[in-house]
């Protein structure tokens, strides 16, 4: 009677190039899964990447979704560059982090002090030349340079705001430019 013999894995080059091709499977499977739940993560952070804008009564509107967390973010633009934006009634003028300000570019005027939720600092005047959002556009917009404000989030406080009609409806905010 003869022995069965056992499958044994092929061992020299043969078998370390299939346990390679094992580890790149698994890197490229995790790769891009952390891609896609990156994503997923992005559009629940900011849902209106697309501003969703149309005319009513010769004047723009603009419809935003509220994301998970409660804010209002949208896509939009300074001086022609994207930003994002998080809508801010309780800030007195768009508030932009100084990282995103040497991106743009920002002249710093006037060192202010100003009253944030985490206390005073100290910020620095500069103007818009435009602020975008979807089909709404302003020119020569009050702002404030803020080194104390991390990441990339511009808040659009009430100087761009000021110039808006809105209203909450559930889960959406409508904006619409005054004449």
């Amino acid at each position: 009677m003869k022995r069965a013999e056992k499958d044994t894995p092929p061992t020299g080059p043969q078998g370390r190039l299939g346990k390679g091709m094992i580890y790149v499977a698994w890197l490229i499977s995790l790769g891009l899964l952390t891609w896609v739940f990156s994503s997923y993560l992005d559009v629940q952070r900011n849902p209106n990447r697309r501003v969703h804008s149309f005319i009513e009564d010769e004047s723009p509107v603009v419809v935003l979704e509220r994301n998970r967390y409660g804010h209002y973010n949208a896509t939009g633009q300074i001086n022609g560059h994207a930003v994002e934006f998080m809508l801010d009634t309780g800030a007195t003028t768009v508030s932009v982090p100084a990282a995103v300000a040497s991106r743009l570019r920002l002249q710093r005027g006037l060192a202010v002090s100003v009253s944030t939720a985490n206390g005073t600092v100290t910020a620095y005047l500069t103007r818009l030349q435009s602020v975008r959002l979807g089909g709404i556009e302003l020119r020569d917009v009050k702002a404030t340079i803020n080194p104390s404000i991390e990441g990339e989030e511009v808040l659009l406080g009430m100087s761009f705001l000021k110039h808006l009609d809105f209203a909450q409806r559930g889960d959406t905010l409508v904006l619409k430019q005054l004449p």
